[in-house]
């Protein structure tokens, strides 16, 4: 009788769609299958999806991977699972009925819920390494609360549960209702300090403990998936950034790497202390029973999205926006503020509207371009801060993600005067939850790169670059 071959299955849940991968012992893709979703708007600054029809995507591609390991006699060790973070939604507890849409990461209807605590925004952002915004967890819950009394009495008496998707599929896959701390720090309820729910937090949102999951390691026993005839544990469960810096430079403090897919994020190690940095999101990057790492964060709102909403606002097809393309030759010297999913780092402002200044707006290439070069400028200004808590400058940089094409990635080595370098494997997000159950996310690991890019830009033309960005985001009164 002769030995299966091991397999370690991998969910990574995002905003637009849902990604499933079989890896092998030594991290080699045998399988990844993708279902796509749709996001709706229902009106200005709402953004919303279906929670069941991603549960069913996550249950689709499980049966596709299953038939996968019994026709290619493989033994899955464990599952991890990876998702978007600050999307939060109701569901019952016992029987798993969802009781609202799921709310996007992107939406931010509930600003005025979010204004009303601004006293107590230092405070919050202390406590929880996280800023008050209605991007996050606490304001989205006082504002769904408000809407429907029944979910505000159903979640008082723990018949109901608040949390993150990723909450509501791992229960909803094991029956266990657990939620990870790394995307717990984006419910605003944990103290960053002691990585629990805090009593302090809860009263100002008026958040019952009883309606919340039950907080768990990134890293821990999250219940066994049962599948036809098999029968797997759930062993990690972690939010997609974070997964994405392990993917790159495994759990190696001080290591810096940038992702770039429906947002996009610049990520800092910072080994197992939380302190907090201006303007920038502290949060668990990863944690068993014996650790706790910490990441520094500076989040972009609109990396791929900027495209999927320039794609409405100029009428152009989504297969004809090809938006590299469309930049490649075009210059501008104006500034485009995307401001329709809200400013994250380091500004932290929602509500607005998109500002333009200085762009031709018959011109739709040189809107894109303007884009594209915002999600630079914001990443040179989140580079800036996190520079700070570096130790030396990295001779490299590493970048991973749908977003990471090589107008982009020019730009900002540009920008930040540092090489930066496309990595040579697509998906470092599902890559770091196999590191992580195959106990290797400590292994100090090379990043392969198929492509480097050094800066070029005059240094007089980069700075007035810099210049004009913030002065724009002065007319717009960001600054």
């Amino acid at each position: 009788m002769h030995n299966k071959k091991t397999a370690y299955i991998v969910l990574d849940q995002g905003t637009s769609g849902t990604k499933a991968f079989i890896f092998d012992e030594y991290g080699k893709v045998l399988f990844s299958q993708k279902e796509k979703h749709a996001l709706n708007k229902p009106a200005p600054h709402c953004v919303e999806c279906n929670p069941k029809i991603i549960l069913d995507a996550c249950l689709s591609l499980l049966h596709q991977m299953i038939h996968y390991v019994d026709e290619n006699d493989l033994m899955i060790e464990s599952a991890g699972l990876t998702a978007q973070r600050s999307t939060f939604m109701f569901w019952e507890k016992d029987s798993g009925e969802i009781r609202s849409p799921a709310i996007s990461w992107q939406d931010s209807r509930s600003k005025k819920e979010a204004d009303e605590k601004e006293d107590l925004a230092d405070f919050i952002w202390e406590k929880t390494g996280t800023p008050l915004s209605a991007h996050f967890g606490g304001p989205k819950y006082v504002h769904f609360t408000r809407q429907d009394f029944s979910l505000k009495s159903d979640t008082e008496n723990g018949k109901v549960l608040f949390g993150p998707m990723s909450a509501f599929i791992s229960h909803q896959l094991t029956g266990e209702p657990f939620v990870d701390e790394s995307i717990a720090c984006r419910s605003l309820f944990i103290n960053l300090e002691t990585s629990d729910w805090d009593d302090a937090l809860l009263d100002i949102f008026n958040m019952p403990r009883n309606g919340l999951p039950e907080l768990r390691p990134t890293i821990a026993e999250y219940g066994h998936i049962k599948i036809g005839n098999h029968s797997f544990p759930l062993k990690t469960v972690i939010g997609d950034q974070q997964a994405a810096l392990i993917g790159q430079t495994g759990l190696n403090p001080g290591t810096l790497a940038m992702n770039f897919g429906t947002s996009g994020s610049v990520q800092f190690n910072g080994g197992s202390k939380p302190g907090g940095t201006t303007g920038l999101i502290s949060s668990v990057l990863a944690s068993d029973d014996s650790f706790r790492h910490y990441l520094f964060e500076g989040t972009i709102n609109a990396c791929n999205s900027l495209f999927y909403h320039l794609e409405d606002v100029l009428n152009i097809p989504h297969e004809d926006m090809k938006w590299d393309q469309r930049c490649e030759n075009q210059h501008t010297d104006g500034i485009y503020i995307p401001g329709f999913a809200g400013l994250a780092s380091p500004y932290w402002v929602s509500g607005i509207i998109d500002f333009m200044y200085n762009i031709d707006k018959n011109n739709p290439n040189e809107m894109i371009r303007a884009g594209m070069e915002s999600i630079g400028f914001l990443t040179s200004d989140i580079y800036n801060i996190i520079s700070k808590k570096v130790d030396r400058i990295p001779s490299m940089i590493p970048a991973s993600g749908g977003g990471a094409r090589p107008l982009l990635l020019q730009f900002l080595a540009d920008l930040l005067q540092i090489p930066m370098g496309h990595t040579a494997m697509k998906d470092r997000t599902a890559y770091g939850v196999y590191k992580i159950l195959s106990g290797k996310a400590f292994d100090k690991e090379m990043v392969e790169c198929d492509q480097i890019f050094t800066p070029i830009m005059d240094e007089n033309e980069k700075q007035s670059k810099l210049d004009q960005w913030h002065s724009t985001l002065k007319k717009a009164k960001i600054l």
